[in-house]
C-alpha cells in the first residue's frame, strides 16, 4: 500500500554546532522525499530571516514541523506549534540538545537522530506541556528550562564569546561569571504565595537539563501538568563551585542549600537579571510563567 503523503516543513539552522552539522538538513530532506513525504525545507543566512521565513510558512498550513539544530531551533518550533495541534519533529545538531535528551532521543548522533524522526513519523504523535511566559505584552513559549539568576549570566556570557565552538563554552563562561558573581534578592510569587529572598539561582524548569545535559531538575517530567522551580540559597564561591558539578550530575538535589518547589504559576522579579527560556534571551525581569498541559504535540 503506498504511503499518503504529508506536508512538513523542515526548519534547518546552518550555524548549528558551529557550522559542524550543516550538511544534516539536506540529507533529513532527501530522507524524508525518499519516503514519500512533500517537504519544503527553510534554510536562511541567519536565524531572524528563518524565524520569519518559518512563520510565514508554518501560517500556510503543514501537516508537521521538523527543526534541524539544537535549542534555539527547538524553541523557534514550539513557538510555532504550541497549542496548534501541528506536530514537531526534533533532529538534534546542536550543542546543547536538551529537549532530545527529555524525550530520550538520539542528542549526540544527527544520524541515528534522522532515523529516530522517520520511525516516530510511522506512530502517533504525543503530547508534552509547555510553558508560557509573559514578558511585558510579550508572550514566549518554552519547552526545557527558564533561567533567572547565576545560570542566566552564564548564558548572557556565553552568547556574547565566539570561543570556543562547542559544550564547554558554556562550561568557560561559568567559571567566568563566578569570578564576580554574588546572590540577588528574588521576589517570587509561587501559585499566590509570594516570598522575598536572596539567591543564586532561580530557574523554572518544564524538562530535566539545560546547557547541554546540566540535570538541574532530574525528576522533571514533561508531562506531568507543573512547572518545577529550582532554588539554590547563598552559598559562599567556594560552595557554588563545589555544588556545580553534582549539578551536571544530577547529584545536587539534597544540598542543604538547594530547594525544589512544584508550581503551575510563578511570577519572579529582582533587580539586574536578564532571563532566558531555552538559551533564548527572554529580556530583563520581572516575568511571568505559566504551564499548559499538554500544549505541544511531538512526534517521538
Amino acid at each position: 500500500m503506498t504511503r499518503p503523503l504529508r506536508r512538513l516543513l523542515v526548519a534547518v539552522n546552518p550555524a548549528a554546532s558551529f557550522g559542524r552539522n550543516r550538511a544534516v538538513g539536506p540529507v533529513v530532506v532527501e530522507r524524508l522525499t525518499r519516503e514519500g513525504f512533500e517537504v519544503a525545507m527553510l534554510r536562511e543566512a541567519n536565524f531572524e530571516l528563518l524565524r520569519r521565513e518559518a512563520e510565514s510558512a508554518f501560517a500556510h498550513g503543514t501537516d508537521g514541523l521538523i527543526v534541524v539544530g539544537g535549542d534555539g531551533m527547538v524553541s523557534l518550533g514550539v513557538n510555532l506549534v504550541a497549542q496548534t495541534g501541528v506536530p514537531l519533529g526534533v533532529v538534534a545538531a546542536g550543542t546543547g540538545n536538551d529537549l532530545a535528551r527529555g524525550l530520550g532521543l538520539p542528542h549526540d548522533d544527527p544520524a541515528e537522530a534522522t532515523e529516530a524522526l522517520l520511525a516516530a513519523l510511522a506512530r502517533p504523535p504525543v503530547a508534552i506541556d509547555a510553558g508560557v511566559i509573559r514578558h511585558g505584552e510579550l508572550r514566549t513559549w518554552f519547552a526545557s528550562v527558564v533561567s533567572a539568576g547565576f545560570d542566566a549570566l552564564v548564558n548572557e556570557r556565553a552568547n556574547r564569546m565566539s570561543r570556543p565552538r562547542g559544550a564547554s563554552r558554556y562550561t568557560i563562561a561559568l567559571v567566568r561569571e563566578l569570578a564576580t558573581f554574588r546572590p540577588r534578592t528574588y521576589t517570587l510569587t509561587i501559585d499566590g504565595v509570594t516570598r522575598t529572598q536572596r539567591a543564586m539561582l532561580v530557574s523554572v524548569a518544564n524538562n530535566s537539563s539545560l546547557g547541554g545535559g546540566m540535570r538541574i531538575v532530574p525528576h522533571a517530567d514533561l508531562t506531568d501538568g507543573l512547572l518545577d522551580v529550582f532554588i539554590v540559597h547563598p552559598l559562599s564561591r567556594a560552595g557554588l563551585i563545589a555544588v556545580f558539578p553534582k549539578v551536571f550530575a544530577g547529584r545536587h538535589t539534597d544540598h542543604p542549600a538547594v530547594e525544589f518547589v512544584h508550581a503551575k504559576h510563578v511570577r519572579i522579579e529582582a533587580d539586574d537579571i536578564i532571563a532566558y527560556a531555552d538559551g533564548e534571551r527572554i529580556g530583563p525581569l520581572p516575568i511571568d510563567i505559566d504551564i499548559v498541559p499538554g500544549a505541544v504535540s511531538i512526534f517521538r
